[in-house]
Parts: C-alpha cells; structure tokens; sequence
C-alpha cells in the first residue's frame, strides 16, 4: 500500500507544470530559442506543399524539364533545412537539460536533510528515491521533447489550418469536421489518464520500497528462508503496477484510435471531394496536391496529441509527487540570533514538564512523556532506567531536537534548546544510538562526522580508543578500509563501537547515548566503561540503560514510569527503596522482598 499523501481531486496538469518555472527560468533563453527554431522548421515544412502547388500548376503542368529541376532543388533545401533546424533545437535544450535535473535534484537531496524525523518514520524510503530518480527522469523528457512540442504542433496545426482554408475553404471544413470529437476525446482522456499515471508511479515508489527493504534485510530474508514470500510480495506487486500500466496502454490506445481515425476519414472525404471538383475544372490539380500534402503533413502533429497528453500528465504527476517532498515543511534553523555558547559553570541538562506525543498518535490517546521533570546537573552523568517502551529513547532524541516537544521544555545550561540555532545545538550535543548507522564509507570518515572541519588523525585515534575500537588497525587498509552499506560488513559490537568513538571524537559537551553498549561482550563492555568514564568526567551524559553495569557508568539513575520520571537516586538508592527499579535491575517481580545481596 502507498504511504505518499492523496494527490488532490481536480487538479490543473498546467498549474502543476508552472511549478517548474523557477527550475526553468534560469535557462529560459535556450529554451525559448529552441522551441522558435522547432516552430521554424515546422512551418518550413508547410511551405512544401506550396512548391508542390507551384511544381504541379507550373512546371508539369508546362512540360518545363527545368523548371521540375528546380521544384526538385526547392523541395530538398527545405528539407535538410527542417532537419538541420531540428537538430539544432535538440542541440540547444541538451545542456539546460541535465542543469534542470541537477538543480532539482540537488534541491530534493537537501530538502530531504532538513525535514524532521517525523516526515521520514511518515515516508517509504523506495517512495522518496522514485521521487528523485523515476519522476526527475519524466521531467527531462517532459522538457525535452513534450513542452516544445505542444507548443510547436499546436503552432503546426493552426498555421496548416490557416494555409488549407486560404487554399480551398470547402475542403478545409472538410478535414475540420472531427475537430470536436476530437476535443472531447482530449479532454475525457486527460481526466482518466491523470489518474493513471498517479497510480502507476506511486506503485512504483511501492516496489522501490519492496526491493530496498530486501537488499538491506537480505540476511533476515535468507536467515528465515523467506525468499519466497517475498519474492510473491515483489510479484504480487509487480502484476499491480502491469495491470496499472495497461489501463495506460488501453487509455492511449483508445485516444489514438479516434484522433487516428477520424483525421484519416476526413483527408479521404477532402481527396473524393476534390477530386470531383478537379474534374469538374473548379479545383486545380496543383491546388489539390497542396491541400492533400498539408493536411498530410498535420498527420503527426494531430496524431502526436495522445502521445503529448500523455507525457504531459505524467510530468504533471511526477511534478506533483515532487514538490509534495518539497512541501513538507522543514526544521525551523531554530534561535533567530546565535545565542552565546553555553559557558562550562552553567547549569546542565534540565527537562521542565516535557511532554511528547507522536504526530501520527490517535487524538485522544495519553502522551507518551507527561511532565517529565529531570536536572542534570553540569559534569553530571545521569543513567535513564524503564521498562520496553516507555519512552527512554523518545526523550534522549529530544535534546538534540529530533523530535520536536509537544509541551514543556528543555535547557541547555539555562537556553531553551528551540532557542538555539540546530547547527549549535548539534554541535553542543552528541549523540549515540542503540541501532548504529554507519555509512559506505571509510571508517575513519564515518567516525569524523562526530566531529567539526578541523579534527584530524589524533582526534581520530583517541575516540577510537575511547569505545576500544583496536580491531580498525586490522583491517585491511586500517582506518581508510571503507565499509559496506549500513556497515553490515562489521559485527555488531565493531558497529556499536564505531557509533560510540563518532559520539565523543568531537569532545561533546553534553552526551546523549542510547544503550552504547547493548552488542558488546562482557570484556569488551569492561574495557569500554573503564574508558568512558574519563569521558564522562568532561561532559554531561544522559544514558540510557538496561544493564546494571552501565547503570554503574552514571552519578546518578533517573526512572522513567508512566511517561514521568518517577525517581531520581543513586544505583543504591533505587535498588533499597523502589520496587519497580529492583525489579528491571534484577528481574524480580515487584512483589517479591529485596535481597541484601543484590543491593
């Protein structure tokens, strides 16, 4: 099922396009000058029938060898004219072609680094590269060949109209009698392929998805012998997506059917009509080969309309589909002036009355955090204890302002972090996740990102022995081995390790970590936590935590119950006068006495 917003009802495909001007006006002067030498060399082409008018009354018509020579030469400069032009104008769109794309491109990739974490948990990553690749690539067709060419048939066919009305009147109503049809025809397909065309490529941002999801849970597809089930997803689909296209396929077909058709039997009605009027000595034969060759020369311009329609509703959509991405309203920068930076004597991490609900939440659903209330103090570090689900992670994104608070606030040394510019804000606070993302990178670029432009090999060096990352030196290439995508080359524990030296290569001066060491064995966590806490001893650190070792890291424990912090102590502490902390600490049941021996 798609996760793409519904389009809305009734749109304007010409509204739409226009959205593309801004993207367009930069290199509108190629464009404009492209599409006079393409409405050139269509009208070059309608001067022919005219030299044959001239050849057929004239010349032949005379017996005149010299004067059919010279029809001849007339008729083939016009012709590598036309070619030539039409070259040209291909020449002249190429280069404000791939700049359009680039630009939109590189507007959707930074666009996308902006949008909160909300707008990416809404969105299917295969929906978002269909925007930027299959949608990007209709646009250039659109632009390359569409957008001229309705402006150059639509010139082709009033212009030969014009010319077969001026030759004879009569056959000119003629060959008009299915305009109308025709325009109904037009504007019932419009509507239907409209609605197509959206179908199709949101199946396509579907299976997109479908395919990236296989590739990067290929060991838990192959690990539970799945491949078949989804192999019948991906095939269940892709007959969705065929059946969508050949509802395109027959829209089209049947469009072409009429403005085929009709055109053709109305030329047949001219040719008997004027043939009739040849004999008869009303029509001269040169004035019916005129009128016969240009209104065979409209042939592709008339039926080129179902093509164009078509192509113009899909750009229309892909257009649509693009700026919903462009739509979507991005992180606020956050602090209209840079406030000063938090100096080292002020007051720490505080949660004042936090409160935090999903956007996506049903309305009359609690809050998942309810007037959470917690101090860190400056150099403190302070382990944040509950149950699966009860929100520890939701409020660590929090403090670097990945999700926005519902209610409440939250300081930073006494500034509200919303006050703070994010590039400051994420500078002052760093963050490590219990699920590390690393990069297809080298190791050592996926740990700098931790830190600013100027941090170097010995930055690099200390946060790797920090989180006891002594494996990179065996690497092949050591800290310039590059790694695979989502780094599934290295362990898990390898992965943990190199989120947690990316967190404090940039010495942090307040840490948020998530459970950093959840994948780690037991000697290794040792040696981790020997060396953390020298980190720790420098910053303000809230820590999420499962285990009572890494609880031990911490000053203090803060338990998160109900959406509130409903005790703050020392290890000790908790564990002598709360129930609900001994029990996650020990797996007891709350009811049952505490132990001396597990204080």
């Amino acid at each position: 099922m798609s996760t793409t917003p519904t389009p809305p009802e009734g749109r304007s495909a010409v509204r739409t396009l226009l959205r593309l001007w801004p993207y367009v006006r930069p290199v509108r002067a190629r464009f404009l000058t492209a599409a006079a030498t393409a409405v050139l060399a269509s009208c070059i082409g309608l001067v022919i029938p005219l030299v044959l008018k001239w050849l057929v009354d004239g010349p032949v018509a005379d017996g005149d060898p010299a004067g059919v020579w010279l029809g001849a030469l007339y008729l083939l400069l016009l012709g590598v004219a036309e070619a030539l032009l039409f070259g040209l104008r291909r020449w002249l769109v190429a280069r404000p072609l791939s700049h359009v794309e680039a630009s939109m491109r590189a507007d959707l990739y930074r666009h996308l680094q902006r949008l909160p974490v909300a707008f990416h948990d809404r969105w299917a990553s295969g929906q978002l590269l269909s925007r930027g690749t299959t949608d990007l690539m209709l646009l250039r067709m659109f632009l390359a060949f569409p957008l001229t060419f309705l402006l150059v048939n639509g010139v082709t066919i009033l212009v030969g109209v014009g010319i077969m009305l001026v030759q004879d009147v009569t056959l000119g109503l003629v060959v008009l009698g299915p305009a109308v049809p025709v325009v109904i025809t037009c504007a019932l397909f419009e509507k239907k392929y409209s609605a197509a065309a959206r179908r199709a490529q949101d199946q396509v941002g579907d299976l997109t998805t479908v395919v990236e999801e296989s590739v990067l849970g290929i060991r838990v597809v192959k690990g539970f012998g799945r491949h078949r089930s989804q192999a019948r997803a991906f095939a269940d689909l892709s007959r969705t997506l065929r059946g969508t296209e050949l509802r395109k396929a027959r829209l089209l077909a049947a469009i072409w059917t009429v403005i085929v058709t009709l055109p053709e039997l109305a030329v047949g009605a001219a040719l008997v009509v004027g043939a009739v009027r040849v004999a008869d000595g009303e029509l001269s034969a040169g004035t019916l080969v005129a009128f016969l060759s240009t209104a065979l020369a409209l042939r592709w311009p008339v039926e080129s309309i179902g093509f164009l329609l078509a192509m113009s509703q899909e750009a229309a959509t892909a257009t649509e589909r693009y700026f919903e991405v462009l739509d979507a309203e991005p992180e606020d920068a956050g602090g209209t002036t840079p406030p000063p930076r938090p100096a080292a004597d002020g007051d720490g991490l505080r949660f004042h009355g936090v409160r935090f609900r999903y956007p996506d939440a049903p309305p009359d659903s609690p809050p998942l955090l309810d007037h959470v209330d917690l101090h860190i103090r400056t150099g403190e570090s302070v382990a944040l204890v509950g149950a699966t689900g009860s929100g520890k992670t939701t409020l660590t994104a929090l403090v670097p302002r990945l999700h926005e608070v519902t209610g409440g606030r939250i300081t930073l040394d006494g500034i509200d972090v919303t006050a703070l510019p994010r590039e400051e804000l994420r500078a002052l606070v760093a963050v490590a996740f219990e699920e590390p993302t690393l990069f297809s990178a080298e190791v050592g670029e996926n740990v700098l990102m931790g830190a600013g432009p100027d941090a170097g090999e010995d930055e690099l060096a200390r946060a790797l022995a920090v989180a006891q990352a002594g494996f990179v030196d065996a690497l092949p290439e050591g800290a310039r081995t590059r790694v695979g995508e989502q780094g599934l080359s290295l362990s898990g524990g390898q992965r943990q390790r190199l989120a947690l030296a990316r967190a404090v290569v940039g010495a942090p001066r307040f840490l948020v970590l998530d459970d950093p060491l959840s994948a780690l064995d037991v000697h290794t966590e040792a040696a981790v936590e020997a060396a953390l806490r020298r980190v720790l001893a420098d910053t303000t650190a809230l820590i999420v935590a499962h285990r009572p070792s890494t609880v031990l890291l911490a000053d203090r424990v803060a338990l998160l119950s109900g959406g509130r912090v409903t005790a703050v102590g020392t290890h000790q502490e908790l564990l002598r006068t709360n129930a609900e902390y001994a029990h996650l600490m020990s797996g007891r049941t709350q009811d049952e006495p505490v132990k001396e021996d597990a204080r």
